[in-house]
């Protein structure tokens, strides 16, 4: 599945107030990115780093629901999840090509 179809599919699920058409996506986002790390901070924590079976499907659902998330927030703005993805690939890449792939800041 395209990202834009699964963004176009994904908004016939979209229920949230409207006057909270930005808020409500993005701290839902940052909610469910919440869920995915706390897994795997247990996965360190209690299993030494291993990440079960179990708790990999576990983090497969939150990881689609940080997809849903993106994904409305995306629409909400006008913006296109394949254009995105294809964007940051870009600048990951020119990153990578003049050696500035690690470091901190976003014009680099």
């Amino acid at each position: 599945m395209e990202l834009s179809e699964y963004q176009r599919r994904s908004r016939r699920t979209a229920e949230y107030p409207r006057e909270a058409w930005l808020a409500y996506p993005a701290l839902g986002l940052a909610g469910e990115a919440g869920e995915v790390a706390e897994h795997a901070k247990k996965a360190i924590r209690d299993d030494a780093g291993t990440v079960s079976d179990q708790r990999r499907a576990a983090m497969a659902k939150e990881l689609g629901d940080v997809l849903w998330y993106v994904a409305q927030i995306a629409t909400e703005l006008g913006l296109d999840l394949d254009q995105i993805a294809e964007g940051n690939l870009e600048k990951l890449l020119s990153r990578q090509q003049r050696g500035v792939l690690s470091g901190s800041g976003d014009d680099r």
